[in-house]
């Protein structure tokens, strides 16, 4: 992405419908890319990468017998899903007001005229209802979407060791990476081993905290890291889940949001991989 930098409001009580609609227009390619990628143990092969355009599902197989490719895009620049079949043709539909299962139809059938058969619960999209979609709200997802991932990447590469992908979730549909210390680790005794990390993320709301905010997850959540310091605005957070927290609206009028947004995740990053050690 590029080198551009800008929290705009993302008022979830005024983008909300617009937000919902994304969140299922995502789900919608998730669901195609997971049931036809070969599964990663870490489900990295369910999630969508964050581009200059918008969101995409990278290359997914025709089937498990066809080296062929094809790519789904979340266009919000053009506001279209985009279909980019084998052979470099692209087929696109536009985003405004179109109904889940329209989407869903058109994606379908224009699949099977190359050969790729997902099989998804289609159920999940029925309904003939037109979406709310509002250009200006997308359009400022974009824009916070391609800042958050310059410096989410910048600091991503900073790390040493193994880390993830920066990708989006269309479960929940909030944008993140793991870093992982290269150790097993315990929850708690008697528990299934895992791989020690720490994940780091943006959401743009949910029941919980029905606002934009960004997060840092150590796991195992070592109990004393909530007496170690974090930067203004940032806390740690133990409610509905144990990790850290940064509201989205406190960087918006920052002068230096970028900054800010670095040293939270350098803050919780030094905290918590030194008591993991």
């Amino acid at each position: 992405m590029s080198n551009r930098f800008s929290f705009p409001q993302l008022d979830l009580t005024a983008w909300q419908p617009t937000r919902d609609t994304l969140h299922s227009y995502s789900q919608l390619l998730g669901k195609i890319r997971r049931a036809l990628t070969p599964a990663h143990e870490k489900w990295w092969h369910i999630s969508l990468l964050p581009t200059e355009t918008g969101l995409t599902t990278t290359e997914i197989p025709v089937s498990e017998h066809d080296e062929a490719r094809f790519v789904l895009s979340l266009n919000l620049v053009t506001h279209h899903l985009v279909i980019t079949a084998p052979n470099g043709d692209e087929k696109k539909v536009a985003l405004q007001n179109q109904s889940s299962q329209h989407l869903m139809d058109f994606a379908l059938s224009t699949l099977a005229g190359f050969g790729a058969q997902p099989q998804i619960d289609q159920s999940l999209f029925y309904g003939s209802e037109s979406r709310p979609y509002t250009l200006e709200h997308a359009e400022s997802y974009l824009t916070a979407l391609r800042g958050i991932h310059n410096v989410f990447e910048t600091f991503r590469v900073s790390l040493s060791g193994k880390t993830s992908p920066l990708q989006l979730w269309p479960h929940h549909f909030d944008l993140s990476l793991e870093w992982f210390s290269g150790r097993k680790a315990q929850a708690s005794p008697g528990e299934e081993e895992g791989d020690e990390q720490i994940g780091f993320g943006f959401s743009t709301g949910d029941e919980g905290i029905p606002e934009a905010y960004f997060y840092a997850n150590p796991w195992p959540f070592p109990a004393e890291v909530v007496e170690t310091p974090l930067p203004q605005g940032a806390s740690w957070y133990t409610e509905s889940w144990r990790g850290s927290l940064l509201r989205y609206n406190t960087l918006v009028e920052s002068d230096d949001p970028a900054g800010r947004l670095r040293a939270y995740l350098n803050a919780v990053y030094e905290n918590a991989s030194s008591l993991m050690k």
